[in-house]
Protein backbone atom coordinates (compact mmCIF):
# COMPACT_ATOMS: atom_id res chain seq x y z
CA UNK A 1 0.00 0.00 0.00
CA UNK A 2 0.95 3.57 -0.12
CA UNK A 3 0.58 6.34 2.41
CA UNK A 4 -1.79 8.17 0.58
CA UNK A 5 -4.08 5.14 0.31
CA UNK A 6 -6.74 5.68 2.63
CA UNK A 7 -9.53 3.58 1.50
CA UNK A 8 -10.14 -0.17 -0.21
CA UNK A 9 -10.73 1.73 -3.24
CA UNK A 10 -7.18 3.63 -3.01
CA UNK A 11 -5.71 0.30 -1.85
CA UNK A 12 -6.66 -1.67 -5.45
CA UNK A 13 -5.77 1.62 -7.44
CA UNK A 14 -2.13 1.16 -5.76
CA UNK A 15 -1.76 -2.68 -6.58
CA UNK A 16 -3.15 -2.13 -10.13
CA UNK A 17 -0.68 0.77 -10.63
CA UNK A 18 2.13 -1.39 -8.57
CA UNK A 19 1.43 -5.06 -10.59
CA UNK A 20 -1.62 -5.39 -12.82
CA UNK A 21 -0.77 -8.68 -14.07
CA UNK A 22 0.04 -10.66 -10.56
CA UNK A 23 -3.33 -13.04 -9.28
CA UNK A 24 -5.25 -10.81 -6.70
CA UNK A 25 -8.24 -13.32 -5.90
CA UNK A 26 -8.25 -17.19 -7.04
CA UNK A 27 -11.61 -18.58 -5.80
CA UNK A 28 -12.66 -22.34 -5.34
CA UNK A 29 -16.14 -23.89 -4.73
CA UNK A 30 -15.23 -27.42 -3.43
CA UNK A 31 -19.04 -28.59 -4.09
CA UNK A 32 -18.91 -27.54 -7.72
CA UNK A 33 -15.45 -27.55 -8.84
CA UNK A 34 -15.00 -24.20 -9.82
CA UNK A 35 -11.72 -22.86 -10.02
CA UNK A 36 -11.21 -18.89 -11.34
CA UNK A 37 -8.45 -17.12 -11.04
CA UNK A 38 -8.37 -12.98 -11.01
CA UNK A 39 -5.21 -10.61 -11.76
CA UNK A 40 -5.22 -7.27 -10.26
CA UNK A 41 -6.14 -5.67 -13.77
CA UNK A 42 -9.00 -8.34 -14.27
CA UNK A 43 -10.42 -7.83 -10.86
CA UNK A 44 -10.17 -3.52 -10.97
CA UNK A 45 -12.20 -3.92 -14.18
CA UNK A 46 -14.90 -6.22 -13.03
CA UNK A 47 -15.10 -3.21 -9.88
CA UNK A 48 -15.10 -0.78 -12.46
CA UNK A 49 -17.76 -1.85 -14.42
CA UNK A 50 -20.15 -2.43 -10.79
CA UNK A 51 -19.16 0.51 -9.83
CA UNK A 52 -20.54 2.00 -13.10
CA UNK A 53 -23.51 0.23 -12.75
CA UNK A 54 -23.92 1.02 -9.22
CA UNK A 55 -23.76 4.97 -9.96
CA UNK A 56 -25.48 4.95 -13.02
CA UNK A 57 -27.91 2.44 -14.19
CA UNK A 58 -28.92 1.98 -10.28
CA UNK A 59 -28.49 5.80 -9.39
CA UNK A 60 -26.58 4.98 -6.08
CA UNK A 61 -25.04 7.71 -3.93
CA UNK A 62 -22.49 7.92 -1.02
CA UNK A 63 -23.93 6.98 2.15
CA UNK A 64 -26.92 5.21 0.54
CA UNK A 65 -26.88 1.58 2.27
CA UNK A 66 -26.98 -1.73 -0.16
CA UNK A 67 -27.83 -5.36 1.68
CA UNK A 68 -24.89 -7.66 0.77
CA UNK A 69 -26.76 -11.13 0.68
CA UNK A 70 -23.98 -13.29 -0.81
CA UNK A 71 -21.41 -15.65 0.38
CA UNK A 72 -17.74 -15.38 0.11
CA UNK A 73 -17.38 -15.21 -3.87
CA UNK A 74 -15.17 -13.44 -5.96
CA UNK A 75 -18.02 -11.49 -7.28
CA UNK A 76 -18.61 -10.53 -3.66
CA UNK A 77 -15.58 -9.22 -3.08
CA UNK A 78 -16.05 -7.50 -6.74
CA UNK A 79 -19.28 -5.51 -5.44
CA UNK A 80 -17.32 -4.95 -1.55
CA UNK A 81 -14.56 -2.85 -3.96
CA UNK A 82 -17.08 -1.64 -6.18
CA UNK A 83 -19.19 -0.04 -3.54
CA UNK A 84 -16.09 1.47 -1.97
CA UNK A 85 -15.55 3.18 -5.19
CA UNK A 86 -18.84 4.61 -5.16
CA UNK A 87 -19.16 5.85 -1.35
CA UNK A 88 -22.05 3.27 -0.99
CA UNK A 89 -22.00 1.39 2.68
CA UNK A 90 -22.13 -2.00 2.05
CA UNK A 91 -24.00 -4.35 4.76
CA UNK A 92 -22.98 -7.48 5.16
CA UNK A 93 -26.39 -10.02 5.39
CA UNK A 94 -27.71 -6.58 5.82
CA UNK A 95 -31.41 -6.38 6.29
CA UNK A 96 -32.99 -5.69 2.81
CA UNK A 97 -36.01 -3.75 4.29
CA UNK A 98 -33.79 -0.94 5.59
CA UNK A 99 -31.40 -0.73 2.39
CA UNK A 100 -31.27 1.67 0.00
CA UNK A 101 -30.92 -1.76 -2.55
CA UNK A 102 -30.22 -5.17 -2.29
CA UNK A 103 -28.05 -6.99 -3.77
CA UNK A 104 -28.67 -11.36 -3.92
CA UNK A 105 -27.06 -14.51 -4.33
CA UNK A 106 -29.54 -17.54 -6.08
CA UNK A 107 -30.51 -18.62 -2.57
CA UNK A 108 -31.40 -15.43 -1.12
CA UNK A 109 -33.97 -14.04 -3.43
CA UNK A 110 -36.94 -14.24 -1.46
CA UNK A 111 -35.18 -12.30 1.53
CA UNK A 112 -34.03 -9.32 -0.87
CA UNK A 113 -37.82 -8.86 -2.47
CA UNK A 114 -37.79 -7.16 0.73
CA UNK A 115 -36.10 -3.87 -0.69
CA UNK A 116 -38.12 -1.28 -2.23
CA UNK A 117 -35.08 0.04 -3.98
CA UNK A 118 -33.31 -1.57 -6.74
CA UNK A 119 -32.67 -5.50 -6.24
CA UNK A 120 -29.35 -7.02 -8.30
CA UNK A 121 -29.42 -10.53 -8.21
CA UNK A 122 -26.53 -12.70 -9.06
CA UNK A 123 -26.53 -16.90 -10.39
CA UNK A 124 -23.43 -17.45 -8.98
CA UNK A 125 -22.67 -19.51 -11.92
CA UNK A 126 -19.07 -20.36 -13.08
CA UNK A 127 -17.28 -17.26 -15.22
CA UNK A 128 -20.20 -15.32 -13.87
CA UNK A 129 -22.90 -16.59 -16.05
CA UNK A 130 -26.21 -15.44 -15.82
CA UNK A 131 -29.37 -16.76 -14.82
CA UNK A 132 -30.88 -19.57 -17.10
CA UNK A 133 -34.11 -17.58 -16.37
CA UNK A 134 -34.34 -14.39 -14.84
CA UNK A 135 -35.50 -13.89 -11.55
CA UNK A 136 -38.46 -11.65 -11.10
CA UNK A 137 -38.16 -8.65 -9.09
CA UNK A 138 -34.30 -8.57 -9.91
CA UNK A 139 -32.10 -7.54 -12.62
CA UNK A 140 -29.46 -10.36 -13.61
CA UNK A 141 -25.52 -8.86 -12.76
CA UNK A 142 -24.54 -11.17 -15.37
CA UNK A 143 -26.44 -9.61 -18.49
CA UNK A 144 -26.07 -5.85 -16.84
CA UNK A 145 -22.92 -5.25 -15.78
CA UNK A 146 -20.50 -6.74 -19.20
CA UNK A 147 -21.25 -3.68 -21.23
CA UNK A 148 -20.01 -1.27 -18.25
CA UNK A 149 -17.44 1.16 -18.75
CA UNK A 150 -14.00 -0.26 -17.94
CA UNK A 151 -12.87 2.97 -16.31
CA UNK A 152 -14.83 4.13 -13.38
CA UNK A 153 -14.77 8.26 -11.91
CA UNK A 154 -17.17 8.92 -8.85
CA UNK A 155 -19.39 12.01 -9.28
CA UNK A 156 -18.24 13.11 -5.86
CA UNK A 157 -14.66 12.22 -3.55
CA UNK A 158 -15.52 9.02 -1.44
CA UNK A 159 -14.89 10.59 2.22
CA UNK A 160 -12.35 8.11 3.86
CA UNK A 161 -14.60 8.85 7.22
CA UNK A 162 -17.72 8.50 6.51
CA UNK A 163 -19.55 4.85 6.90
CA UNK A 164 -18.15 1.62 4.41
CA UNK A 165 -19.39 -1.27 5.41
CA UNK A 166 -21.60 -3.00 7.98
CA UNK A 167 -20.65 -6.23 9.04
CA UNK A 168 -20.99 -8.53 12.68
CA UNK A 169 -23.26 -5.21 13.51
CA UNK A 170 -20.44 -3.28 13.54
CA UNK A 171 -20.26 -0.37 10.99
CA UNK A 172 -16.46 0.54 9.47
CA UNK A 173 -15.26 3.76 7.89
CA UNK A 174 -13.50 3.28 4.79
CA UNK A 175 -10.31 4.35 6.74
CA UNK A 176 -11.14 2.07 9.16
CA UNK A 177 -11.35 -0.62 7.04
CA UNK A 178 -7.39 -0.14 6.10
CA UNK A 179 -6.47 0.63 9.34
CA UNK A 180 -7.71 -2.91 10.80
CA UNK A 181 -6.63 -4.78 8.11
CA UNK A 182 -3.28 -3.39 8.40
CA UNK A 183 -3.21 -4.27 12.00
CA UNK A 184 -4.67 -7.94 11.57
CA UNK A 185 -1.67 -8.21 9.20
CA UNK A 186 0.99 -7.35 11.88
CA UNK A 187 -0.65 -9.28 14.76
CA UNK A 188 -1.28 -12.31 12.33
CA UNK A 189 1.79 -12.75 11.36
CA UNK A 190 1.64 -12.13 7.74
CA UNK A 191 4.43 -12.47 5.79
CA UNK A 192 5.95 -10.40 3.09
CA UNK A 193 3.58 -9.94 0.04
CA UNK A 194 1.40 -13.04 1.21
CA UNK A 195 -0.42 -16.00 -0.24
CA UNK A 196 -3.09 -16.57 1.94
CA UNK A 197 -5.65 -19.29 1.81
CA UNK A 198 -9.04 -18.87 3.45
CA UNK A 199 -12.24 -20.94 3.98
CA UNK A 200 -13.65 -18.54 6.27
CA UNK A 201 -17.16 -16.75 5.10
CA UNK A 202 -17.64 -13.24 4.26
CA UNK A 203 -20.05 -13.06 7.56
CA UNK A 204 -17.60 -11.63 9.67
CA UNK A 205 -14.84 -8.98 10.26
CA UNK A 206 -12.40 -11.86 10.42
CA UNK A 207 -13.33 -13.40 6.96
CA UNK A 208 -13.37 -10.30 5.42
CA UNK A 209 -9.84 -9.54 6.39
CA UNK A 210 -8.19 -12.87 5.73
CA UNK A 211 -10.35 -13.53 2.46
CA UNK A 212 -9.85 -9.80 0.81
CA UNK A 213 -8.39 -6.78 3.00
CA UNK A 214 -5.44 -7.84 4.98
CA UNK A 215 -3.73 -9.36 1.72
CA UNK A 216 -5.53 -6.34 -0.19
CA UNK A 217 -3.46 -4.07 1.75
CA UNK A 218 -0.28 -6.03 1.99
CA UNK A 219 0.32 -6.29 -1.40
CA UNK A 220 -0.98 -9.76 -1.89
CA UNK A 221 -3.28 -12.42 -3.09
CA UNK A 222 -5.93 -14.35 -1.89
CA UNK A 223 -6.88 -17.90 -2.58
CA UNK A 224 -10.77 -18.08 -1.45
CA UNK A 225 -12.27 -21.06 -0.91
CA UNK A 226 -15.96 -22.13 -1.12
CA UNK A 227 -16.76 -25.54 1.06
CA UNK A 228 -13.85 -26.54 1.96
CA UNK A 229 -14.73 -28.63 4.52
CA UNK A 230 -15.28 -30.73 1.45
CA UNK A 231 -11.84 -31.23 0.66
CA UNK A 232 -10.12 -34.17 2.16
CA UNK A 233 -6.77 -33.37 3.67
CA UNK A 234 -4.86 -34.77 1.29
CA UNK A 235 -6.53 -32.39 -1.57
CA UNK A 236 -6.21 -29.46 0.86
CA UNK A 237 -2.32 -30.21 1.51
CA UNK A 238 -1.65 -30.70 -2.80
CA UNK A 239 -4.12 -27.40 -3.04
CA UNK A 240 -1.71 -25.24 -0.38
CA UNK A 241 1.35 -26.61 -2.40
CA UNK A 242 0.00 -25.81 -5.65
CA UNK A 243 -1.22 -22.46 -5.43
CA UNK A 244 2.00 -21.51 -2.77
CA UNK A 245 0.43 -20.76 -0.23
CA UNK A 246 2.53 -18.68 2.72
CA UNK A 247 -0.23 -18.56 5.02
CA UNK A 248 -3.28 -20.14 5.87
CA UNK A 249 -6.51 -18.11 7.83
CA UNK A 250 -6.89 -19.81 10.90
CA UNK A 251 -10.36 -21.73 11.64
CA UNK A 252 -13.56 -19.57 12.86
CA UNK A 253 -13.51 -19.27 17.00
Amino acid sequence: MNATDRTPADLLSSALAADPARPLVTFYDDATGERVELSVATFANWVAKTANYLQGDLAAEPGDRLALLLPAHWQTAVWLLACASVGVVAEVDGDPAAADLVVAGPDRLDAGLACSGERVALALRPLGGRFPQPPAGFADYAVEVPGQGDRFAPFAPVDPGAAALVVGGEELTGAGIVARALADAGAAGLPEVPRVLSGLGYDTWQGLSYGLYAPLVTGGSVVLCRHLDRLGAEAATDREHSEKITFRAPLPH
